[in-house]
């Protein structure tokens, strides 16, 4: 009998996937726990609607992060903390630091979404990579000054 996935199933298949089952098996575990639908014609246009609505919604995500990748190039981050001799920084300019002040310049970023390899603990110019999206990975200009 040919089902469809309406939720992952361990060791028979995710959710969406269209595969064969036993009959016993999806009538007595599958359909009752609102695992699977059986696939007939109706069921199976929508699941096609639902996925096209779907990857239409990825697109504009996707749209939306090089929009928002256009934008973040443009900007530079301004940040001043304490130094000492040589341009060494007390402490360090962590991600957190950096999405605070992109919020403040209305912009959404999560921390998380900030690629910092590692603190920057030293003054001046800075790239920071941003991975917006999957497919789009923005560059933002990050300038440490010394605090007076």
């Amino acid at each position: 009998m040919k089902v469809i996935f309406m939720k992952d199933v361990k060791g028979k298949g995710k959710q969406g996937e269209v595969k064969n089952v036993s009959e016993g098996y999806a009538r007595n575990y599958l359909f009752p726990n609102n695992l699977a639908k059986e696939a007939n014609k109706g069921n199976m246009k929508s699941l096609e609607k639902k996925k096209e609505s779907e990857e239409k919604q990825a697109e504009e995500e996707r749209i939306q992060a090089v929009e928002l990748k256009n934008k973040l190039e443009k900007l530079t981050i301004e940040l001043s903390t304490k130094a000492g001799e040589g341009g060494k920084l007390f402490g360090s300019i962590t991600s957190k630091q950096i999405a605070d002040e992109l919020k403040k310049k209305k912009y959404k970023v999560d921390k998380r979404k900030i690629e910092l390899s590692e603190p920057i603990r030293t003054l001046g110019y800075t790239n920071v990579p941003i991975k917006l999206h999957p497919e789009v990975t923005a560059t933002l200009k990050v300038h440490v000054t010394e605090q007076k």
